[in-house]
């Protein structure tokens, strides 16, 4: 990773942010314990905070001495149905979370929370369930997995891999997939762990139709790896698409699309792409005080479309 040690106003680096979103969890960990009733959900799901809030979510069991709950998301179509996903507790990361990110020079954004995006990406796919009927799809990023799930269980894909480079957070995914196993059909469901950087991808290179990824150019230092995995990843000949969710951040996204550029693929960039969407965009912007601190910039994601 690159730093700055000349300039006292160079941006932190992605292992200082990580360390900062560390510092965060161990105070939340640290408050008196006569405080946890008033955290609640707070310390256990963004739904209490800040979000979209398109898929409704409901706590279902929470182990008071596990770092772990689980939700059900009731997806927000007729007839589609209801997922169950084991999560980590909100800023309830500890110093071994931190040493596997930094030994495989990963983030640890995965099991930090579900992040905006991503609830944004699982309600458009489910929108628009024409688009991967019969295709093969990757989730790159993915987190707990709900976009690549709602994916498996709602659009008769084909394949549906639902990837992290985090070892913890594949863990989680695989969880969940066995969990949610009687929603996909005749749809193939897996988890994969694949780092950014790699190469090749066994016998996976060029074989996808469709690849979708929310919040995830936050880290500059992992763009070119990400538009380089994403070239590998996309089918060729044929036609094939990458659908990315990703809030502007100043200049981090237009960044990621020049490495996007360089590895000779083309992108389209949509910001009004759904009613809905658009509409509770607007409601924050103009005060709701559900999403304190509201910020189009740094909130809104940003419909990227990419192809060869």
């Amino acid at each position: 990773m690159e730093t700055n040690s000349n300039s006292a106003s160079s941006k932190p680096s992605a292992s200082s942010l990580r360390w900062r979103i560390l510092s965060r969890a161990v105070l939340h960990r640290a408050k008196n314990p006569e405080d946890e009733s008033q955290l609640g959900m707070k310390l256990i799901s963004r739904k209490a905070a800040k979000g979209f809030n398109l898929i409704p979510c409901q706590l279902l069991n929470h182990d008071h001495e596990s770092r772990d709950a689980q939700f059900c998301y009731t997806l927000p179509t007729q007839g589609c149905p209801k997922l169950v996903l084991t999560q980590r507790l909100n800023n309830n990361a500890n110093l071994t979370d931190f040493e596997i990110c930094n030994r495989h020079n990963i983030d640890n954004t995965g099991t930090v929370c579900q992040w905006p995006s991503e609830d944004v990406l699982a309600y458009y796919c489910l929108s628009h369930a024409d688009m991967f009927r019969s295709k093969r799809v990757i989730e790159l990023g993915s987190g707990y997995g709900l976009a690549g799930l709602t994916i498996a269980a709602t659009t008769e894909a084909l394949e549906v891999v639902i990837s992290d480079g985090n070892p913890q957070v594949v863990d989680y995914i695989l969880h969940n997939i066995n969990t949610n196993s009687g929603a996909f059909g005749e749809t193939r469901v897996k988890p994969m762990k694949l780092h950014w950087n790699e190469k090749e991808v066994s016998n996976l290179s060029h074989t996808f139709d469709v690849i979708v990824a929310s919040d995830c150019t936050f880290f500059k230092e992992f763009h070119k790896d990400l538009a380089q995995v994403t070239e590998l990843l996309l089918k060729k000949p044929g036609p094939s698409e990458a659908i990315f969710f990703s809030p502007k951040r100043g200049n981090s996204l237009d960044k990621f699309l020049e490495e996007i550029k360089d590895n000779g693929l083309l992108f389209s960039i949509t910001e009004i792409y759904d009613t809905e969407i658009w509409n509770r965009h607007q409601q924050f912007m103009n005060g709701d005080e559900s999403w304190p601190g509201y910020e189009k910039d740094h909130c809104y994601p940003l419909l990227v479309r990419i192809t060869r």
